[in-house]
């Protein structure tokens, strides 16, 4: 429910752009072309404005110089605020929220998908994409057709899956992979839907599809799988601390599986798509994979027999760049901040009143798209991160060195604590992709943004790309 008077300006508070329909607001708009339509707003009001947006008033701070201004004032602007409203509707996630030791435990925890846990995680990657891939491509050179997000989406979540919850027994696998695969998936095509204001139950089939997902990762039922990752175990050991229902548990395990997975997966398509649609990125790829492989004194022979660490793969700027690239172009994850109290927003451009109750939010689509840090934004261009053989990190606005120029994953307390190993998972992919497969992309039309998920992670294709695949002879 919104302060009295919320739905006027007041003396002090930022340009209020509330559309022509209730609730909703600019929604649709925004939704048409989310980057377009900021920047039209930006070009209007400044740097600085309030928008009401599905029941919500959002002020977004556009300039990437006061951005500090949110981790400046995090007491007045509240991350776990917004992030528990959020767990206990999407992943029904609910008493432990407003546990803090509990809370502390769990954040802690996330210190084991980096250093040493994520190596181990790394290696059983590697042996996951040697089973799922050896005995059936590596016996044949023929073509096999296939849908690009399709095929993403079976990769990534059954190599995370298995690599994260551990082995699910060999007969019972098909099975119990593909069925959870398709709900999570089913799930989360209305996730944009369970961060608004619409109950759940108003949803269609959205409240069972989320019993039946945290049922399936309930501790009983989670017990049947092998050789769990640390992160898992050590989660599981807190939460058995903590709480006493196994559904309560089953919920964050879902919350945790959609956080692995809903973001690798399109983030692998645009790779996939962009390396495929420029043959010169696929080609300054492979020679510097041939170069680390040189380097180690590795031969590509037939099978995996390639072995491979984070350091090496970490080596590798020109993938690096490709990702890096991608995540400009298509990430429009926006960091949101509850206004817990009535307060002044002090800036180098003039002082904001905020109301509470509204929420605060950066935009990086609007940084990652601006021509003055970035020539040509809207084009794809495999080595924009690389600078004399090195990784480059420098870049400027107005002759001003900037502190933030690409911000995929949030920043602050909001940075996704998964951010190493999609990385790592995502290069993983594409240098055994490269390494091993003739690849070729049959429909060659260019593939415009589904905008649904407005400020919610990488956005998704529009349609699906046909492609196909062969093992190297």
């Amino acid at each position: 429910m919104k302060p009295p008077g919320a739905l006027s300006r007041r003396p002090g508070e930022p340009p209020l752009i509330k559309g022509w329909l209730p609730y909703f607001g600019v929604a649709f708009n925004l939704q048409k072309d989310p980057l377009g339509y900021m920047k039209f707003l930006q070009k209007q009001h400044g740097d600085i404005f309030t928008i009401l947006l599905g029941g919500n008033y959002i002020t977004f701070i556009l300039d990437p110089f006061q951005y500090p201004l949110v981790m400046k004032n995090h007491k007045q602007l509240s991350f776990d605020v917004f992030s528990r409203k959020l767990s206990e509707k999407a992943f029904s996630i609910k008493t432990s929220m407003r546990n803090e030791d509990l809370a502390h435990d769990l954040h802690v925890a996330y210190q084991l998908l980096q250093g040493r846990s994520l190596d181990i995680l790394l290696e059983n990657m590697l042996q996951d994409l040697k089973q799922m891939f050896e005995p059936k491509l590596l016996k044949t050179t023929n073509w096999n057709t296939a849908q690009m997000l399709t095929f993403c989406r079976s990769v990534v979540f059954e190599v995370t899956f298995t690599a994260i919850y551990g082995k699910i027994p060999a007969g019972d696998k098909e099975k119990i992979i593909s069925e959870l695969k398709d709900d999570l998936f089913k799930y989360d095509d209305k996730f944009t839907y369970l961060i608004s204001d619409i109950p759940i139950e108003l949803l269609g089939n959205v409240k069972a599809l989320q019993k039946k997902l945290i049922n399936s990762l309930t501790s009983e039922n989670l017990a049947k799988t092998q050789e769990k990752s640390e992160i898992v175990q050590r989660r599981q050991e807190i939460l058995e601390q903590y709480l006493v229902q196994d559904l309560e548990i089953g919920a964050h395990h879902f919350g945790f599986l959609w956080a692995s997975v809903t973001n690798t997966i399109p983030a692998m398509f645009w790779a996939m798509y962009y390396l495929l649609r420029h043959p010169e990125a696929v080609e300054a790829l492979r020679d510097e994979i041939d170069c680390l492989l040189q380097s180690t004194g590795q031969k590509k022979g037939s099978g995996f027999s390639i072995h491979l660490t984070r350091d090496q793969l970490d080596s590798l700027v020109c993938l690096e760049s490709i990702i890096l690239e991608v995540l400009r172009l298509h990430s429009y994850s926006s960091s949101i901040r509850f206004v817990q109290e009535d307060f002044t927003l002090s800036s180098e451009n003039g002082n904001y009143c905020l109301r509470k109750g509204d929420l605060i939010a950066l935009f990086p689509p609007v940084l990652h798209g601006d021509p003055e840090i970035f020539e040509a934004p809207e084009e794809f261009r495999f080595d924009r991160f690389i600078e004399d053989g090195k990784k480059k990190t420098t870049f400027f606005k107005g002759g001003k060195k900037l502190k933030f120029f690409i911000m995929p994953f949030g920043f602050g307390t909001s940075k996704c604590p998964g951010r190493y190993l999609a990385v790592i998972e995502i290069k993983l992919l594409l240098f055994v992709f490269v390494t091993y497969f003739d690849l070729e992309i049959i429909d060659k039309k260019p593939i415009g943004l589904d905008h649904s998920r407005l400020m919610i992670g990488v956005q998704h294709p529009e349609s699906d790309v046909l492609f196909r695949y062969r093992a190297k002879s």
